[in-house]
């Protein structure tokens, strides 16, 4: 089967040229970590208990705290909101991009029930910090193991 030469295009070659340049990357750089690879921004969770309080932490780096809602409906927490593309980044020709963009929203199973109104919220440094009081069914106790044969101990 004969093939039909394609005529040159400079646009091909162009892009020939921007493959190989994202190989090269790649190499160096790790394998290619694209927007559409990535998949939607998702924040990084860290919670943990700190003085009878408990800490959620959410990792909203260039998220505007006003582009945040979070919400309590019984044991669930909800933060969610949106990261926003910058109009100008739209038109430039990225030669490495792990950035994403877009709707968020992550579901926390909170340890018992806690009131909203004992939620507080700050944001500092691009990290959503949510404190609230340990329920107080939640908090920890020791349990005392029984062994058979042996008497309890008190």
């Amino acid at each position: 089967m004969e093939r039909d030469p394609q005529k040159w295009s400079p646009f091909r070659e162009l892009d020939r040229v921007r493959n190989d340049f994202e190989e090269l990357l790649d190499r160096f750089l790790g394998s290619r970590a694209s927007r559409e690879q990535r998949g939607p921004f998702t924040p990084a969770l860290e919670s943990f208990i700190d003085s009878g309080k408990l800490v959620i932490r959410a990792e909203l780096p260039g998220v505007d705290p006003k582009d945040v809602d979070i919400t309590v409906t019984g044991d669930q927490l909800t933060i969610g909101g949106t990261r926003e593309q910058r109009i100008d980044e739209q038109s430039r020709s990225f030669i490495h991009r792990e950035f994403s963009y877009g709707s968020f929203e992550r579901t926390i199973r909170l340890p018992g029930s806690v009131e909203a109104k004992d939620v507080k919220a700050s944001y500092r440094n691009g990290v959503l910090e949510l404190t609230m009081p340990v329920p107080e069914q939640s908090k920890s106790r020791k349990v005392t193991i029984q062994v058979e044969g042996e008497p309890s101990k008190r």
